[in-house]
């Protein structure tokens, strides 16, 4: 591997610095979220920003968003000291952002949504409205997206929802674009749009700051790479210098040992028993079509599928959120598809969802109250909570799981997205469930908190209990599944065991009735 350069080290495209942060230093009460950071963007360069979670990305972000302001510290845009008060002032300066935790109107259509407040009129004052719909087709064509620009956000599935926010930001003419996990909830074929975007974007000059937990896809789009640690900046250099070794080393001070396996248990009886499960939209046509699988205690089910195959619904179904549904479900020989969320919750059956913010927490509560939310019974004595036994089931999983948080009893908000997920499966883990469905467990989360995660979900098959997992990177399902189901149009299109699984053979299993499964075959029979 070649050696990394100095930060001074300007020849990627020539151009030089467009951003500068100076001795940036952030404070949240007690707390340092930034210590004296300096951080250069340029301009025409993908300005790679990359750390664990709670190592201050968040925070230097919207300070350069002008969604917070620096304790002290200075910023210089083309070399003019300026100070951003609000988001409004940096976008004046030409600066955007696309946040990971989604920021739309549900109750808004798409194209109202991508053209909030800049919406072309007829003389000013009426909204041209067919102005406005060919617009938002023209950038969501250019992300290869063929969303209806008049579909309520709200009635949009997490990963489009993510291209929305994206297709949001396009349209703003910006010059410099802070781009927060932007493939966090999309699909390969997704990732590719929106790399091609990106670089279209870069050779026009436009200086882009991205954030990504996916170390994998740094190394392609990637110019150069900051890396901050406990709200330090520690090193920087030029993506083609280094590897991803290097940047797991520089994030976590070590490179993390291999996978562990978990053991399974010996002739494993069938916890989970679905039987031509099929959920309908409104319209009849259908989300999940005759879905039938099983699933054994201690082990771990990938599930697999492009962004739309019916994944999520199909865990919905399973959880109770969804009561509309046709087949069978039975959980440990009792059929529960009649049940309710809460008595299917009560039988050990839990969802940890895709939407964290949306519907993994209550924004307003303490972490503990987030944590104990789903078990007030084991919590209440007389209808009255009990504050010691609270207390007590939050510093034992916190302790299990690693939850790194300063004050249990300050709002869930202010813990880094890594550790909100911690939370909201340790709810699950309070209610001592028999099978856990986990929906996309660690979108947006950082490396170390990755394998956090699959360790505890090693340690929970281990246990005797059910995990069906879907996750839309290739490597995650790969690597911690036992077995793997594929989906596409609502259907179960392949089943691989862990033996049997390529990268390969499950993109061309999830493209089949999309279109593209010819562009995969030459892939699937390499």
């Amino acid at each position: 591997m070649k050696s990394a350069v100095s930060p001074s080290d300007d020849s990627v495209e020539g151009r030089g610095v467009v951003l500068r942060a100076e001795g940036i230093t952030k404070h949240y009460g007690g707390i340092v979220a930034l210590d004296r950071v300096n951080y250069d963007v340029y301009q025409g360069q993908v300005n790679v920003l990359v750390g664990e979670n709670g190592a201050g990305k968040s925070t230097l972000m919207k300070i350069l968003a002008g969604v917070e302001y620096p304790t002290s510290g200075n910023l210089f845009l083309n070399n003019h000291p300026v100070a951003f008060r609000s988001p409004l002032d940096a976008a004046r300066a030409g600066i955007g952002i696309i946040y990971q935790e989604l920021s739309l109107f549900p109750n808004l259509s798409v194209k109202d949504n991508i053209l909030m407040t800049r919406e072309p009129t007829h003389l000013g004052v009426v909204v041209n409205q067919k102005r406005e719909e060919e617009l938002v087709r023209e950038v969501l064509e250019r992300l290869d997206q063929p969303i209806n620009p008049r579909a309520f956000a709200g009635d949009l599935p997490v990963g489009q929802q993510q291209i929305v926010e994206i297709a949001r930001a396009l349209t703003q003419n910006v010059r410099i674009l802070i781009m927060d996990e932007p493939t966090s909830a999309l699909s390969a074929v997704e990732v590719e749009a929106l790399f091609r975007v990106v670089k279209d974007l870069r050779e026009h000059g436009v200086a882009i700051v991205y954030v990504s937990h996916r170390l994998e896809e740094l190394m392609p789009i990637g110019d150069r790479i900051t890396v901050l640690r406990d709200g330090h900046h520690v090193a920087e250099a030029l993506v083609r210098n280094i590897d991803v070794g290097w940047i797991i080393e520089k994030m976590v001070g070590q490179i993390p040992k291999g996978e562990k396996l978990h053991i399974r248990l010996k002739e494993p009886a069938v916890v989970l028993e679905v039987s031509s499960l099929t959920c309908r939209r409104a319209d009849g046509r259908p989300l999940v079509d005759n879905v039938s699988f099983d699933l054994r205690r201690g082990e771990i089910l990938g599930l697999y599928g492009l962004m739309g195959a019916g994944r999520t619904e199909l865990l919905e179904c399973l959880a109770g959120s969804r009561a509309s549904f046709e087949g069978k479900v039975s959980l440990s020989g009792e059929a529960i598809e009649h049940m309710l969320l809460a008595d299917r919750l009560q039988k050990g059956l839990i969802l940890v969802p895709e939407d964290r913010q949306g519907a993994g927490i209550v924004q307003s509560f303490s972490s503990t109250k987030n944590l104990t939310l789903s078990s007030l019974k084991k919590h209440s004595f007389a209808c009255c909570m009990m504050r010691h036994l609270e207390k007590s089931s939050f510093s034992s999983m916190a302790e299990n799981l690693r939850i790194d948080a300063p004050d249990a009893d300050g709002p869930i908000t202010s813990l880094s997205g890594g550790n909100q997920q911690k939370v909201v499966v340790g709810r699950g883990l309070l209610t001592s469930p028999q099978v856990l469905l986990l929906d996309e467990p660690t979108r947006g989360i950082d490396v170390a908190a990755k394998a956090e995660m699959f360790d505890l979900m090693r340690c929970l098959a281990g246990e005797g209990k059910g995990i069906l997992f879907v996750s839309s990177d290739l490597k995650e399902i790969v690597g911690a599944s036992d077995r793997i189901l594929v989906m596409s149009n609502g259907r179960i299109t392949g089943e691989f065991t862990s033996e049997e699984a390529t990268e390969n053979a499950l993109v061309a299993a999830s493209s089949v009735g999309h279109g593209y499964a010819g562009v995969w075959k030459t892939l699937a029979e390499s």
